[in-house]
């Protein structure tokens, strides 16, 4: 397959709300294996679609625990629990930096697979905070958004340099 370009923050289109997918075909298929070996030769465990400049709600997510690939088209949160967890969040967007951001420990998801067909899933810890984050950048949110100005400044100051030095 193919590793395709990633947007790099502070692009626009990573704060943009993705459009459904509609077309479940071949076409899909293969961007949904380009994301996996972008996602891979980043490195990260999770990517979206708008991560390499396509507006399409898609998400390719592969733990380090398991070998186990999963693909999701079209996801949003059905429900998400009230105990939190956090866990130290980062994007193939912004390579380099990382924070801790607290979320529902457990979500339930409804989606469509590779065929157009409809499921959902129950998710708790590291899957369940991966796939709120991923679901907040089809919906436009960038994780750092999530964090307070203080911390999210700081995010960027240090980004920022580590671009200037490489």
């Amino acid at each position: 397959m193919t590793v395709l370009p990633i947007v790099p923050y502070p692009d626009p289109g990573l704060r943009s709300v993705a459009a459904p997918v509609t077309t479940f075909d071949a076409a899909l298929a293969r961007l949904a294996a380009d994301l996996l070996d972008t996602m891979r030769a980043a490195p990260g465990i999770g990517i979206t679609a708008p991560h390499v400049g396509i507006g399409l709600r898609l998400v390719v997510i592969a733990l380090p625990a398991d070998d186990q690939i999963r693909t999701y088209a079209n996801p949003q949160v059905e429900w998400a629990g009230t105990e939190t967890v956090r866990f130290e969040e980062g994007s193939v967007s912004m390579p380099g930096v990382s924070a801790d951001i607290e979320r529902p420990a457990r979500v339930r998801i409804r989606y469509h697979d590779l065929a157009g067909a409809t499921r959902s899933e129950e998710a708790e810890g590291l899957l369940a905070v991966c796939l709120q984050h991923e679901i907040d950048q089809l919906d436009g949110i960038f994780w750092i958004q999530r964090l307070s100005r203080l911390k999210r400044d700081r995010v960027v100051r240090r980004f920022e340099k580590l671009r200037r030095t490489n």
